[in-house]
């Protein structure tokens, strides 16, 4: 039966009832890890379009360069001729609620200058070939243990994946380059219209997870996928603070420090993790709303509910062209004149609390790119059940990876009508700049020390 038009709730009971025929959590067979080299794409996504083609097939992505692309500067639209087939408001998204997230809905209905313009789809999704070389490799000797993946290195983990936590981990190992620097603006944005400036910075991120000469074997020795450092340029207040942190498969090894200038020292955080308020943020997000969902996956229960054609935001380097930030926002959400939403196949994964465990979101639901793994869209009810915060991140097209990658990310509170924008690179010259390796003792608390001003 075709997962597209399978209703959702039967196709959660079918996966889950499949899951219970299968050996738990352990890699596929070889014959399954075959379908990568054939019917599906290196990913593991359907490389077939959908019947009625508004779902192109897989092509090998976007990997030519982007005319006004500017190696380690502003990145150009690929697709900036084009116009939007349609538009979705409040008065007509009733005849396509079936294809629209339960807070996109909501946006639609609390905001009046909420819209979405739905354009062509096109699947820009693509890697390396030795990405794509260990994703295929991954698919025969990963598996989890407990909530940790294990014998994974340099590819996505789970190109099959078959529950909702390899999804999840898919995510967080999705294939977004290796070291990175992202020159960003992050905004408050308030009930009453304004867009508080709350960060003024320059990340430096690294994926050893992605470190070409690596091995499972090696990787095994320390656990550490992702690095990041966050230097404050301002606001005037902020300005020096600094943060660094380091992300382990075994969430409960996370460490991150801080630098603050009024106390003019290095302070490790005590709990990096979960719903904390994240100083990356200015406290505005937690640490797992950062990029739709970061970190631990132990506070919950993941099941995945199936895969279903959804619209959802995508190559959206439409919103990369205006030159300043204030373009690019409208009240608690983005200006929807910037913003490209296309039609794409995701993987739905619903989080619940697990016994024993506390959180201010004990529920969540997820919207995973089939082509990429990233989640790109989620939403969050509070202890009283309400529809409390709707997560997005957003896409590019990075040819030079090359790679479609999340770049920036926030959420809108539904109860509160305020909201959050992270990554904004409009008024910077950089815009997701690919780089050298770094050296590992540029994510430490020493580091931090060195350079700490005021």
């Amino acid at each position: 039966m075709n997962c597209k038009t399978f209703p959702l709730n039967l196709l959660a009971v079918a996966t889950s009832a499949a899951f219970l025929a299968a050996p738990a959590l352990a890699a596929v067979s070889a014959e399954e890890a075959a379908r990568l080299k054939a019917d599906l794409t290196p990913f593991g996504a359907e490389k077939a379009g959908n019947k009625d083609g508004s779902i192109p097939a897989w092509t090998g992505g976007y990997t030519t360069a982007i005319p006004g692309d500017k190696p380690g500067g502003r990145r150009g639209d690929p697709f900036k001729d084009e116009k939007p087939l349609f538009s979705i408001t409040a008065q007509n998204m009733g005849q396509y609620a079936d294809r629209l997230t339960e807070g996109t809905q909501a946006m639609l209905k609390k905001f009046p200058s909420f819209r979405i313009d739905v354009y062509k789809t096109h699947r820009t999704a693509a890697a390396p070939q030795w990405v794509y070389d260990n994703t295929f490799k991954n698919a025969t000797r990963a598996s989890l243990k407990g909530d940790i993946p294990q014998g994974a290195y340099g590819g996505v983990p789970f190109p099959l994946a078959k529950t909702g936590a390899e999804v999840m981990w898919n995510h967080q190992l999705r294939w977004r380059g290796t070291s990175l620097q992202l020159n960003i603006n992050q905004y408050q944005l308030t009930a009453d219209g304004r867009a508080v400036l709350t960060t003024d910075g320059t990340i430096d991120q690294q994926m050893p997870y992605y470190f070409q000469e690596g091995s499972p074997e090696k990787f095994a020795e320390d656990n550490e996928f992702w690095m990041i450092r966050l230097k404050n340029q301002g606001p005037p207040i902020r300005a020096g603070e600094a943060i660094v942190g380091r992300v382990q498969i075994d969430g409960s090894k996370d460490q991150a420090w801080v630098y603050l200038t009024g106390q003019r020292r290095v302070r490790k955080l005590p709990n990096p993790c979960c719903d904390t308020p994240t100083p990356s943020a200015a406290g505005v997000m937690s640490f797992d709303e950062l990029e739709t969902w970061t970190g631990r996956i132990d506070r919950f229960d993941w099941k995945l509910l199936g895969k279903k054609e959804m619209f959802i935001p995508y190559n959206g380097n439409k919103l990369l062209q205006p030159a300043n930030d204030a373009d690019v926002l409208k009240g608690p959400h983005l200006n929807p004149d910037h913003v490209r939403w296309e039609l794409h196949r995701v993987w739905v994964v619903e989080a619940n609390l697990r016994t024993g465990q506390r959180h201010q979101a004990p529920k969540g639901r997820y919207y995973c790119d089939e082509d990429t793994w990233a989640c790109v869209l989620a939403d969050r009810w509070d202890a009283n059940g309400q529809l409390w915060k709707t997560l997005w991140s957003q896409t590019l097209v990075a040819p030079d990876l090359p790679g479609t990658v999340i770049g920036a990310f926030g959420f809108t509170d539904l109860l509160a009508g305020s909201g959050f924008a992270g990554n904004l690179y409009n008024s910077k010259k950089g815009q997701y700049v690919v780089k050298p390796r770094l050296p590992d003792s540029t994510f430490t608390p020493d580091a931090l020390a060195g350079e700490g001003v005021r």
